[in-house]
């Protein structure tokens, strides 16, 4: 009695079934490979706790689904269908998050498909390739510790299309101005520019000859924001 509580009520002679053995070993070595694409991905990278633990387990759910389905071709369409609807996360990730969940996808179809040496085999050379990605900065743009963005207040008898330009040219290697915005009923201008510095150590220098120029009134530099809905 014991040996049919793990069978299907719809199993046939043509069906193959799944031993108990092979389900939890198939798991076993899934949340194994999910624990490792975790680990190379939190590496030396911003991450949440929640898309953390959900990384891990992929493996593992892809991997239970595709054992579930195996050698039934409508079945599995319909899950892939299903998880075509399925939003993974409610905000836009990165390009690097929707790179992680394939491979964790990937990762776990493999071992769901019985091929647990391939599984391993393909988590650990990607996962390698990663690793070494991420500790080579491989994609990062050389000067990207130099961009900042700025926000200057001016009185409205000074006029910002040229009165920084010098300080610009001898401070900065490039400069966008983002926003301008009227404060303190229109006396006052609040001006925002995308810049990158020629030299860190010379920020503080760049800060007092603003300080000079716009009357003391309030200045921010700060680290420039990546908008993580680009890929």
């Amino acid at each position: 009695m014991f040996s049919n509580i793990f069978t299907g009520l719809f199993d046939t002679t043509a069906t193959t079934v799944i031993s108990v053995s092979d389900f939890i070993i198939c798991i076993v070595v899934a949340l194994i490979i999910g624990a490792f694409i975790t680990w190379v991905y939190t590496y030396k990278s911003r991450y949440t706790a929640s898309f953390a633990i959900t990384l891990a387990m992929l493996p593992a759910v892809v991997c239970i689904v595709i054992m579930m389905v195996n050698g039934n071709v409508g079945a599995g369409v319909a899950v892939a269908g299903a998880f075509s609807l399925v939003r993974f996360r409610s905000v836009p990730g990165t390009a690097k998050e929707i790179g992680i969940i394939f491979l964790a996808m990937a990762a776990g179809l493999i071992a769901g498909m019985g091929y647990l040496a391939f599984a391993v085999l393909f988590a650990l050379i990607m996962g390698m390739v990663m690793l070494v990605l991420n500790i080579s900065g491989f994609g990062t743009h050389k000067r990207a510790t130099c961009d900042r963005t700025l926000r200057i207040t001016i009185p409205e008898d000074l006029n910002y299309g040229s009165a920084f330009d010098d300080l610009f040219e001898k401070y900065l290697i490039g400069c966008e101005i983002v926003s301008v915005k009227t404060t303190n009923m229109g006396s006052l201008y609040k001006l925002t520019y995308h810049i990158t510095l020629k030299d860190l150590a010379m920020e503080k220098s760049f800060i007092d000859e603003l300080r000079c120029r716009n009357g003391n009134l309030e200045i921010a530099i700060m680290q420039q924001e990546v908008n993580t809905n680009e890929l």
